[in-house]
């Protein structure tokens, strides 16, 4: 397959309080490299088994997933656990490395907004993050509570708004459609 460069990198984003703003972003990464692009994902507050890290590794050449976080949830606390600040760092750093390294085309660092929300990254770092990527880079940060500084510094935005959902009724997340 002939790879196909990106002449110009954006800033997307996905966020909203329904489901579908990882699976957006794993699509996209689907898409990219059917075109023979590679693609980094960085999962913050993400250390359980998903289906796309499986995935991923049958796309190997193409998609790359790390975690940088528990294998349990993350709550909210005032201050942030310093464990969960510190993973939420490294994996930060290494998103950076990634992003500059010159192998990746697309950078997602998926669910970064709710890691801001929990005070484990700063506006500031995302702002960075964007401001600092390669001209080539196409950067997508996923999750709810996404900062209105980083709204108005993307240049695409999907919202994803829940009409229904049947977790309201006491379906817990399944295998294959959420996880």
């Amino acid at each position: 397959m002939q790879k196909y460069s990106l002449k110009s990198g954006y800033l997307q984003v996905y966020t909203g309080n329904s489901k579908g703003k990882t699976t957006a972003a794993l699509g996209l990464a689907f898409r990219a490299a059917g075109h023979g692009l590679k693609t980094y994902i960085g999962q913050f507050m993400k250390g359980q088994v998903y289906g796309e890290l499986k995935t991923a590794e049958l796309l190997s050449r193409y998609i790359t997933i790390e975690q940088f976080g528990r294998d349990s949830f993350v709550h909210v606390q005032n201050p942030a656990d310093p464990l969960d600040v510190q993973m939420a760092q490294r994996g930060l750093q290494r998103c950076i490395k990634m992003m500059n390294s010159g192998e990746y085309d697309i950078v997602v660092l998926d669910e970064i907004c709710v890691a801001h929300y929990y005070n484990l990254i700063s506006v500031e770092q995302m702002l960075a993050v964007a401001r600092n990527r390669p001209q080539h880079v196409e950067i997508i940060f996923t999750g709810r509570y996404c900062p209105s500084k980083v709204i108005e510094a993307a240049d695409l935005v999907t919202e994803m708004t829940e009409i229904k959902h049947y977790y309201h009724n006491g379906i817990e997340a399944r295998k294959g459609i959420e996880r």
